[in-house]
Parts: structure tokens; C-alpha cells; sequence
């Protein structure tokens, strides 16, 4: 319904916007063919698309749910997209935008998210796995490639593998690097030259080209092989902005094939000269411990006991003297205070004796059994008694006994 208005009655703001909107949003939700111009992925559950007309100059703002832009793939500037629009007025500013509730690309687009649903599947399963990546030999014996014939990338391969190692070995099998029957030939080759126990290396080289043109190096199967083969694999596809699934799967990846060939084989001169460096380091280094080995030999020569060897037998036996002078003066010394000692316990000992009492006057009385006698009580008048002296014994006779009383003394 139209509005009706006049200076002097004039219809609110509100109004107009609220009509403006409804009108709009009478189109409905529309499929449309479009350009991704520019991506505005905000951290809040809405995002930004600007989406240009395929042919004219003719571009909308788009708001998207993250669910909607996740499930859409990998996008990027200048893809081809199929959206499904609803227009819409925004009534706080009146501004017309337009709501997208699915987005799909196209074209090249749609290859790239093929490609990268490819991916997220491969890389759940750990095909990507760094810890599963085989170290390249430092020289390979045998180089396995694979390539188209006569091309770019052989020539690219063959050469700077010459020109760096002239005595590699290179065993080629060509295969179609592009289309239908691309991916089977490749794994074909892939098998041959992994059964093949003098190839150390299998190197895959192409010279880049469009997505639809590497399309064959995402191929499940193509990743499934170069995943079990044993020998390790180089993905030299030749290209930077576009990643087939194969540089993830592959021990290593080389940005072109001449950079695989760097890669895969030393340089000659290089290893030459870095020999060369090496040997002359060594020789100094040997000069330097023979010239200090020289020197601490010479100090050695130098020393005293090498000069004379005898006077160190000298200082020893002037210290053997010292010590036999210093043992004799301790052995006379104790010897000389034990007979001190002998001398002080024998006077003691003839001091206690009892031939020494006897020399002062003293006798020993002995009756007939062999007893002393200690006592007059023990002598009886007329025996015959023994005093033993000094110097012998006297036969005596009692004649009488006189006893003396000493206890009062």
C-alpha cells in the first residue's frame, strides 16, 4: 500500500523504512552467480563478503554465518561462487544488504574445495604426520624420477643432478603429468621405482601449471602410494601459490625441480672445497699439537732428573743416611734407658735380698727339719740348730732360751 504524505502531514521515518524493507524483502531468497572482490572474516559469528557481478561492474555486501562460510571451503579473492541471496534493509541506517544462507564455489573454486575436504581427511588420519617423514640419504646411489618426457622439468632434474654430481645415477620413468590417466601412471611409477632396492630417492617434478592442471598430484590414491612407499619421495610440482595435496604427503617438498635437484644431490665443488677446508683445519690443528706436544718435551728434557738421572738417587741416599744416623741415636738412647732402668730395678732387687740382710749381720736359723725359726718358743734347750751367714753356716747348740719383750717399744 502506498503511503500518502503532504508538508503538512507528513509520514515518520520508521514508516518509510519499514515499507522500504518489506518491499525488499518481498524478492525472497535468490540463487546468483557471482565474484568474491573481498573477504571480511570477523572473530563474531558474522562475516563480511563483497560479490561482484561476473561480467559488469556491479558489486553487493553479503553477511554470512560462520557455518556458512566453514562449510563453503577455502575461499580467496577473484573465486567464481554460486550464493543464495536474500535482500535486505537494515532499519537503523536504512542501508540495503543482503544475507547469504549458502555459498558454493564454482569453477576453479570447487576443485579447491574438493581439494581441501581431501585434506582435512588425509590429515585426520596423520598422513601429514611430520614424525613420519624419511630422511633423504646424503648421497643417493640411485635417483628414481618421474616426470612427462622431454620435458621442462627432466631437463631441469637431469642437468643440475649432473652438473652438481656427474656420477649420479638417474633412472626416469616418464608418466603423463596431467590429466584422466595422470594420477594412475604416476603411482604405477611410483610402485616400480620403491621396489627398485638401488633407488635411494624418487623425486615427482613438474613444471606448475593451473589447479585443474595439478588436480592429478591430489588424488587420493596418488597420496595413499607416495604415504607407503618406503623410499623416500620429493614433490618438486613446480609452483608456490596453489599446494597439491602431495607436498604434505611427501618427505620433502622442493619448490621447483631445480631446487629438488640441490636438494637430493650435493655439489661437487662444494664438497671439494669443503674438504680441502677441512684438511687444511686438520693439518694446522695436527701441527699445533705436535708443536705443543714438541715444547712440553722439551721442558721435560730440561728437568734436573733427566739431566743427571743419579741425582735423584743422591738425594736419596744422603735422606737414607739421615734416617739410619737418626735411628742409631734413638736405639743407643733406649738402649741406654733400659739399662738405666735395669741398673735401678737390680740395686732395688740385692736391696730386698736376702743375702744382703745376711751381709749386714744378720742370721737365718734352721732347726733339724729344715725350718726357720721365727721365734725362741721354737727352740728348745740342748738342740742342735743351723745359723746360716753371709758367707756360710754355723752348728750351734742351745745352751739356754731367754725371751725379750718388745711390744712396749
Amino acid at each position: 500500500m502506498a503511503l500518502i504524505s503532504s508538508p503538512e502531514q507528513p509520514v515518520a521515518l520508521k514508516e518509510v523504512a519499514a515499507a522500504v524493507k518489506g518491499w525488499v524483502e518481498r524478492l525472497g531468497a535468490i540463487w546468483v552467480s557471482a565474484q568474491v572482490i573481498e573477504l571480511n572474516r570477523r572473530t563474531a559469528a558474522i562475516h563480511f563478503l563483497t560479490l561482484r557481478d561476473m561480467t559488469e561492474e556491479v558489486s553487493v555486501s553479503v553477511t554470512l554465518s560462520t557455518a556458512v562460510l566453514d562449510a563453503a571451503g577455502p575461499l580467496r579473492e577473484g573465486m567464481a561462487v554460486t550464493a543464495q541471496l536474500k535482500p535486505t534493509v537494515w532499519m537503523k541506517s536504512g542501508r540495503l544488504s543482503y544475507e547469504c544462507f549458502d555459498l558454493r564455489p564454482t569453477g576453479e573454486g570447487q576443485l579447491l574445495a574438493q581439494i581441501e575436504h581431501l585434506k582435512r581427511v588425509l590429515q585426520a588420519e596423520g598422513l601429514f604426520d611430520p614424525r613420519l617423514k624419511r630422511r633423504l640419504p646424503v648421497l643417493p646411489m640411485g635417483i628414481g624420477l618421474i616426470t612427462g618426457k622431454d620435458s621442462a622439468a627432466e631437463r631441469d632434474v637431469v642437468v643440475n643432478v649432473g652438473l652438481r654430481w656427474p656420477s649420479a645415477r638417474i633412472l626416469t620413468r616418464h608418466a603423463l603429468m596431467q590429466g584422466p590417466s595422470s594420477a594412475n601412471q604416476v603411482i604405477e611409477a611410483v610402485r616400480e621405482l620403491d621396489e627398485d632396492p638401488s633407488i635411494d630417492v624418487i623425486v615427482i617434478a613438474r613444471g606448475g601449471g593451473s589447479v585443474e592442471d595439478l588436480l592429478p598430484f591430489s588424488n587420493e590414491a596418488l597420496i595413499r602410494a607416495v604415504a607407503a612407499a618406503r623410499t623416500p619421495v620429493v614433490s618438486a610440482i613446480g609452483h608456490e601459490v596453489d599446494t597439491p595435496i602431495l607436498d604434505l604427503v611427501a618427505d620433502l617438498r622442493a619448490s621447483t625441480p631445480t631446487d629438488a635437484a640441490k636438494r637430493i644431490v650435493p655439489d661437487v665443488h662444494e664438497e671439494l672445497e669443503r674438504l680441502s677446508r677441512t684438511q687444511q683445519r686438520m693439518t694446522g690443528v695436527l701441527a699445533g699439537f705436535l708443536s705443543h706436544q714438541q715444547v712440553t718435551l722439551d721442558n721435560i728434557k730440561l728437568r734436573p732428573v733427566l739431566r743427571d738421572p743419579l741425582t735423584r738417587f743422591d738425594v736419596y741416599a744422603q735422606h737414607l743416611a739421615s734416617l739410619r744416623q737418626n735411628l742409631t741415636r734413638a736405639v743407643s738412647a733406649k738402649l741406654d734407658s733400659e739399662a738405666a732402668q735395669i741398673s735401678r730395678a737390680s740395686a732395688l732387687v740385692g736391696s730386698l735380698s736376702p743375702q744382703a740382710v745376711l751381709k749386714r749381720g744378720y742370721a737365718i736359723v734352721i732347726d733339724g727339719d729344715g725350718k726357720n725359726l721365727s721365734s725362741v718358743d721354737d727352740a728348745t734347750v740342748g738342740a742342735t740348730l743351723t745359723a746360716q751367714i753371709s758367707d756360710g753356716s754355723l752348728t750351734v747348740k742351745v745352751t739356754q732360751k731367754k725371751k725379750e719383750n718388745h711390744g712396749n717399744r
